[in-house]
């Protein structure tokens, strides 16, 4: 079958130094665009992330220094990147929550922006998660009937989590073959920031989703505590969720 699309879908998988979307770098990339008519681009390429790669990461996706120290940094090739993501949908594998805003990080680092406002985000984990409560090994073997090999490889984690994809939607009667749809599927919870660091509850309102204001309005916090503002503008988290809590902020200042 082939995915009905309005305008380009962007696979991605992204290998890095570490789990930390703040300060966490990329140390291979790679991007599968398919084209509403079929066809399709790739590209994958393994990038010097400018900061040593922690042994317990390059056992993972055995990727070390040696093997990157001639690579080109990020900001040789984020103008290239950047051009061949724009105006695509994006979709990943746990992308929502890691892969696209340790993107936008990458991106922010070199002074460009990568507006998602008003791009779909498919994440095949949730989908999977809602519907099987797997990992990709078993969601390769589950719904492809075939052994992932080099998992952790972002090209074959990449063209993995597009053929699961595909798999789910012929599988599912419930899944609709529309972006649009499969966006708003795959969205497991009611997250303001792509970290899920901030989320909706069921008023509506933004609340902090971690730390020791976990569940209290962000707005009520910002008020009683504004040096906890500070305290994150300062911290480690993600520019994405700066943004979002900024606006936040911003809405009373407004008033």
């Amino acid at each position: 079958m082939q995915l009905k699309l309005k305008r380009p879908l962007v696979f991605l998988d992204l290998e890095t130094t570490g789990v930390n979307i703040g300060t966490d770098r990329i140390v291979e990339i790679a991007l599968l665009k398919l084209h509403p008519d079929g066809s399709k681009e790739e590209i994958c390429m393994r990038l010097n992330p400018t900061i040593p790669i922690p042994v317990e990461s390059s056992l993972i996706h055995g990727i070390y220094d040696e093997d990157v120290k001639d690579a080109p940094e990020f900001a040789s090739v984020a103008k290239d990147i950047h051009s061949f993501i724009l105006n695509a949908d994006l979709a990943g594998y746990n992308s929502n929550k890691f892969d696209i805003p340790l993107l936008i990080e990458e991106f922010t680092r070199v002074e460009i922006v990568l507006d998602i406002t008003n791009v779909k985000l498919i994440d095949v984990q949730n989908i999977f998660h809602k519907l099987e409560q797997r990992t990709l090994s078993a969601a390769y073997k589950f719904y492809c009937s075939k052994s992932l090999e080099n998992a952790h490889s972002a090209a074959a984690d990449t063209t993995a989590t597009y053929e699961v994809l595909l798999a789910q939607v012929e599988k599912y009667d419930v899944l609709e073959n529309d972006v649009d749809f499969l966006s708003k599927f795959s969205s497991i919870n009611k997250n303001v920031d792509l970290a899920g660091r901030i989320v909706f509850n069921d008023k509506g309102e933004e609340v902090f989703n971690f730390g020791k204001h976990k569940g209290r309005p962000v707005r009520d916090i910002f008020k009683l505590e504004s040096s906890y503002y500070d305290w994150m503008m300062k911290g480690d988290f993600a520019t994405n969720t700066k943004n979002v809590i900024t606006q936040i902020r911003l809405k009373d200042f407004n008033k």
